[in-house]
């Protein structure tokens, strides 16, 4: 009663630690692990927006071609070739591209997205060496993308060729790594994803490269070469934002659980 009447006077807040509860706003405080979270849907849109833009430019550029364009016979830095002209002592092919500026842009934009989702995707990557590998592997290839935008093909031949090989060779590779990430993490729950597009994608490249085509057309072989990590990461982005989706309904059960057994302990 004393220390009560004291409290009355002095009006000052009594605490008694033995009945009391300190209650964090979780909208307040930003985690370490909150931030990586977010960040990672950061990288998963970008993942999805650099799928369809590259999508969207393909069609777009290669609408614009008087003769025709073909996914089959035709190569997709086909579309990026500054000059008209016959092309390719190899596969001898009309090329003129109107909007190779635009393609050129979409080759260097997807390098920056790419980088963009490997760094910030971070958290569901696992940890350990294969984890930090595939993840060093897909930044080459994205530098990789940016150099075939900065150099067309009929440009820059050597350093188009250089960073053709480094999409198509350490791109896949690092996607086979990332099927060997830990079963704990996001992705590593996805490893079969990973390990089924790698394969094919480098069963492309070596006939790509080779020049043996079973019937689909060198220039279809070429894009599934190269697009393996892109249809990867879309996979992984996708699943990132649905267990985004996920922890964000959960969320209010748990306030509502907090402030019941808030509501029972002042009671």
């Amino acid at each position: 009663m004393r220390t009560d009447l004291a409290c009355e006077r002095c009006a000052c807040p009594c605490r008694f630690p033995q009945h009391e509860k300190v209650i964090v706003n979780s909208q307040s405080v930003s985690r370490p692990g909150t931030r990586r979270q977010k960040a990672a849907v950061i990288g998963a849109a970008a993942w999805i927006v650099n799928a369809v833009q590259f999508l969207a430019v393909q069609l777009i550029v290669a609408s614009h071609w008087r003769t025709p364009y073909g996914w089959r016979g035709n190569n997709i830095s086909d579309l990026g070739n500054v000059h008209c002209g016959m092309w390719d002592d190899s596969r001898p092919r009309y090329v003129c591209s109107p909007l190779h500026g635009l393609m050129n842009a979409s080759f260097a934009a997807q390098g920056v997205l790419l980088l963009a989702g490997t760094l910030l995707t971070a958290v569901h990557w696992g940890r350990g060496r294969v984890s930090w590998s595939a993840r060093i592997l897909f930044a080459v290839s994205s530098g990789a993308w940016i150099l075939v935008g900065l150099a067309p093909a009929d440009v820059h031949e050597d350093l188009h060729v250089l960073g053709a090989l480094l999409i198509m060779g350490v791109g896949n590779i690092g996607l086979l790594l990332a099927g060997c990430t830990p079963r704990g993490s996001l992705f590593g729950r996805l490893r079969a994803a990973a390990f089924g597009i790698g394969a094919l994608a480098v069963a492309a490249a070596g006939m790509f490269f080779t020049r043996h085509d079973p019937g689909l057309g060198l220039g279809s072989l070429e894009r599934v070469a190269a697009f393996g990590p892109q249809l990867w990461t879309l996979v992984v982005a996708l699943a990132v934002l649905r267990a985004h989706a996920s922890r964000r309904r959960r969320r209010p059960n748990r306030v509502g659980q907090e402030m019941a057994g808030e509501h029972v302990m002042t009671s």
